[in-house]
């Protein structure tokens, strides 16, 4: 039987503030120590009246702006309420009826699919339980009770989890370059909910079920799977599908049950007695619009047509900020060296070697030491060969842990290449002297020979001989 799934998301992302969302407690994500930063507000102790945090406010409206989203130029806070052990006040300040943001959309870069988002809309977060291992308690961390939290809805506009995961990607992609949010998943500064129903082709929408909490982009893509495969099961023997929550097992590959899903007027909402509702004018949404920096598409067509690279190229470097920062700015900083400039070893470097020394010193490129204008010297010596390949890698290495100048590392290490025939004569004929039978291989035919030879000769120079010298030298001297 033929089944067409119906699928929305529901995406959580903790935004980039100095400040929690209705007090002063230091938003950091990154602290360790349980309830540091914590306060009565956020703690929900009674008396305590909350403060909208301006910052926040203006990060969601960017983000919607760049989602092609229109502004509520009425917007409130409402009251959420729900029971839950991280949830100290027993209810939430959410949006319900006048959220910041509604009606906008996102295309899809692959196919050019427009998904349709239905609202964008600013809450607190709750805070953090522990469990014990073996069940028996739990313990509640409060550093994260009253984080600024943004969520986006989408229309239910989604037909597969290719898709799904491709819209959460580019979300990713620009809350990132709006510095809205960091966005990382694995630690929970951006989570996927999705909602799933079933239908047979031209039928009415089945029941939603609703996957909660979706920590990686590979839960977002095998939890719709395998949840889509449920339902039909479920159908197929006759069952009904039941309107409930659903969590994701990674190792079993399967959702679980968690509760019935909950309907709006379960959480009795209500407007927000403690905070006045938010007007904005033209002028001001204007500003904001204004601020907004260049956005991944954009990025993509300008990548492409100012640096004729490959979309597979072009994907790998906007999918981080840092290193597509740092591409151009080598770039930049070559074009001021050589006039021609060479993007395409820019890239080769970023992406290769600088990708090594990331994952072998355990440090990312922008907590390195490594300029811009460093890299941009290597590939400038490299190209003007003033030095080998071996010896950029060993000075690319040395600047990324140390950010000392390539220049200096050269000059002071002696490391400029040797092309000089008269200098290199010498070792070279030193390594025919102790390799006669690679020799006589060579002579015999066998091409891999030289290649073995010139190696010897550049580990012999400590990697400073220019290869090509060296290999003619050595085809010169060999056929004498």
């Amino acid at each position: 039987m033929s089944y067409k799934p119906t699928i929305g998301l529901e995406i959580h992302s903790e935004l980039l503030t100095q400040t929690k969302m209705f007090c002063d407690c230091n938003n950091d994500p990154l602290e360790i120590k349980p309830n540091v930063n914590i306060c009565p507000i956020c703690l929900g102790h009674p008396g305590t009246l909350p403060k909208i945090n301006k910052e926040a406010v203006d990060l969601v409206i960017k983000t919607g702006l760049a989602l092609n989203c229109k502004i509520n130029k009425f917007s409130k806070f409402d009251r959420k309420n729900y029971f839950y052990p991280d949830l100290p006040k027993a209810y939430q300040i959410s949006q319900y009826d006048k959220p910041l943001c509604f009606d906008g959309y996102l295309i899809l870069p692959s196919n050019g699919k427009k998904v349709r988002i239905t609202r964008i809309h600013l809450e607190e977060d709750t805070g953090r339980l522990a469990h014990s291992v073996d069940g028996k308690h739990s313990l509640v961390d409060f550093n994260r009770a009253g984080v600024p939290l943004m969520e986006l809805v989408t229309e239910p506009d989604i037909a597969n989890a290719d898709e799904a995961v491709e819209f959460a990607r580019e979300f990713q992609l620009i809350l990132r370059s709006l510095k809205a949010s960091d966005a990382d998943m694995e630690k929970g500064h951006m989570r996927v909910e999705v909602n799933i129903s079933i239908a047979k082709e031209g039928k009415p929408l089945g029941t939603k079920v609703e996957i909660k909490n979706l920590n990686s982009f590979r839960a977002v893509f095998g939890s719709i799977g395998c949840e889509i495969q449920r339902q039909e099961e479920e159908l197929e023997g006759g069952k009904k599908i039941a309107q409930e929550t659903r969590g994701w097992d990674d190792v079993k590959q399967r959702t679980i049950s968690q509760r019935l899903k909950e309907e709006a007027h379960d959480y009795r909402y209500f407007p927000e007695p403690d905070l006045p509702p938010m007007i904005f004018d033209d002028q001001y949404i204007n500003e904001i619009k204004n601020s907004i920096s260049e956005l991944p598409e954009q990025k993509r067509k300008r990548f492409s047509s100012d640096y004729n690279l490959s979309d597979t190229q072009i994907e790998l470097l906007i999918s981080d900020v840092n290193f597509s920062d740092f591409f151009e700015k080598s770039v930049s900083e070559l074009k001021e060296l050589d006039i021609k400039g060479n993007p395409e070893t820019i890239y080769n470097y970023l992406t290769s070697d600088i990708k090594g020394i990331e994952s072998d010193k355990k440090i990312n490129l922008n907590q390195s030491k490594l300029e811009p204008k460093h890299l941009a010297q290597i590939v400038y010596l490299l190209s003007s060969d003033k030095i080998s390949s071996r010896v950029a890698k060993d000075v690319l290495a040395k600047s990324f842990e140390t950010g000392e100048s390539p220049d200096n590392i050269i000059k002071e290490e002696g490391l400029l290449q040797v092309s000089n025939e008269n200098e290199l004569e010498l070792a070279i004929k030193e390594v025919i002297e102790k390799n006669d039978k690679v020799c006589d291989d060579y002579k015999n035919g066998k091409e891999n020979a030289l290649q073995f030879l010139v190696g010897q000769a550049m580990a012999k120079t400590r990697g400073k001989a220019n290869p090509k010298v060296v290999k003619e030298l050595l085809m010169k001297l060999l056929s004498s």
